[in-house]
């Protein structure tokens, strides 16, 4: 079933054909058949750029996208199996352009070529008799370059027969909640000038929550290429202590500011509004980024927060939906100063600016917050007085001019007193601006980076995360 959307605001006209999950069945279960659909897709992919670079018009180009992935999904309720299943899935997505006009096409790749190719040509063909009809892009970015590259990471996952067995022993009586999604994850891409990428990675996530009985939550995340039976076992026992310390009775919190010390995870929500309206070029030569202050040099961040793109460690792609490729590293915030946005090429030709890899939404894909001094063994003694607070949710910005962010303590948060854990607390508000949060009362990051895994599964699994250390903050203001 094909549904057509017409962007009459902008140039693209897009048309979505719903997902094609092939759910696997004893001919084809995850480890053989549908692993042997992915590794075939290369060729057929190659194939299909082909096909379509031999059927353009003189004034015609394209691009050719594709998403696929294989993937075992367990899903755990009350420390029992709720659901289990495999899937492939597999999108393409192929945009035509001619004469400043821009169509695109989504559809399902079969591994079938006669019906892929079948249905490759009638999108072909319609995006064709499409293009007339829709307005003129004047910033419009033609693909160019001749970018060729292939990253293959093979990791060692659980069978999908055994991740049961891996997960519930240690939650034996425990009300434990969660999913664990693995398998191989593909992203590739073609266009008319010949550039093409290959990329291919196996990972798995577990996210889960571990509950008392009046409904208080310990969250926690594991996630990789390699299934570690160790590192599973030390990530429990460490939820199963803060459980244990949920159960005392939770101290009411004033409004106020206090000292807090953000964990890695809460950390990586607050960085994750960078992507948001924050280091877009475009939306900062618009208006609209939280960074403006920082871009003019009317603010600085503090110096001990250095914020890079880097992307060796290999869980994402470099190649953006142009094809180009990012460099390795690239600095954004140096010391508290922002000295690099994110650029795509698109923003480069209609600010003048110089495009550096970006992706369409100019956000980030691979991001690391660099470490600081602070040991984590000594996070409690710091801390002093104060909130641990493991995870935050509901972010959002309140003020964006300003860089105010608001949102909610989640989870295992903690009232500290004297450096030791006392009591849990009720879920607060807070309204913090980056300029406070991240600049003149950053008191300390941790020397020690943590890996938080991006889990969301909205329409596909998604690559990569980011890598950060805890944050120690002074006077971060909760306003209910």
């Amino acid at each position: 079933m094909a549904v057509k959307r017409s962007n009459l605001d902008g140039t693209t006209l897009e048309v979505n054909v719903t997902h094609l999950n092939l759910e696997t069945t004893p001919e084809t279960t995850p480890e053989t058949g549908a692993a042997i659909a992915l590794d075939a897709l290369e060729a057929e992919f190659s194939d299909l750029a082909a096909a379509i670079a031999e059927r353009l018009l003189p004034e015609e180009q394209f691009t050719l996208g594709l998403n696929a992935e294989q993937s075992q999904f367990v899903r755990f309720n009350h420390a029992r199996v709720r659901q289990t299943g495999g899937i492939v899935d597999c999108q393409v997505g192929l945009t035509l352009m001619a004469n400043q006009r821009t169509a695109s096409w989504r559809f399902p790749l079969t591994g079938n070529w006669d019906t892929d190719w079948a249905i490759a040509a009638d999108a072909l063909a319609d995006l064709r008799a499409d293009l007339p009809h829709l307005p003129i892009d004047p910033y419009q970015v033609l693909p160019s370059g001749d970018a060729t590259s292939r990253d293959v990471h093979h990791g060692c996952l659980l069978d999908p027969n055994a991740v049961v067995d891996a997960v519930l022993p240690e939650v034996d009586g425990l009300d434990f909640t969660g999913i664990y999604a693995g398998g191989r994850m593909l992203q590739a891409y073609a266009d008319s000038v010949g550039q093409r990428h290959w990329f291919a990675t196996d990972s798995f996530s577990l996210d889960y929550s571990l509950f008392t009985a009046d409904g208080q939550a310990v969250k926690g995340t594991l996630a990789g290429s390699e299934w570690d039976a160790a590192a599973y076992a030390a990530k429990l026992a460490d939820s199963k202590q803060q459980l244990e310390r949920l159960a005392l009775t939770p101290k009411p919190i004033p409004k106020g500011g206090y000292r807090v010390y953000l964990a890695p995870a809460a950390l990586a929500d607050i960085v994750a509004m960078f992507s948001w309206g924050g280091v877009s070029e475009a939306s900062l030569q618009q208006g609209e980024s939280a960074l403006g202050a920082l871009q003019r040099g009317d603010r600085t961040l503090s110096s001990q927060f250095t914020l890079r793109e880097n992307f060796a460690s290999g869980l994402v792609p470099r190649f953006n939906h142009l094809g180009e490729i990012a460099p390795m590293e690239l600095t954004i915030i140096d010391q508290g100063k922002l000295v690099n946005t994110l650029v795509n090429s698109r923003t480069a030709k209609e600010y003048g600016k110089t495009a550096n890899g970006a992706n369409s939404a100019e956000s980030l894909r691979s991001p690391e917050v660099c470490p600081g001094s602070l040991p984590a063994a000594d996070v409690l003694t710091a801390l002093e007085t104060g909130l641990y607070l493991s995870n935050l949710h509901y972010l959002n910005w309140s003020d964006r001019p300003t860089g105010r962010i608001t949102g909610m303590t989640r989870y295992a948060c903690f009232w500290v007193e004297q450096g030791e854990i006392v009591a849990p607390i009720e879920n607060l508000r807070f309204d913090e601006s980056l300029y406070r949060c991240l600049g003149d009362n950053l008191i300390a990051l941790t020397q020690q980076i943590e890996f938080i895994a991006t889990v969301d599964t909205y329409e596909r699994r998604r690559l990569g995360g980011m890598w950060v250390p805890g944050a120690l903050v002074e006077d971060f203001t909760f306003t209910l």
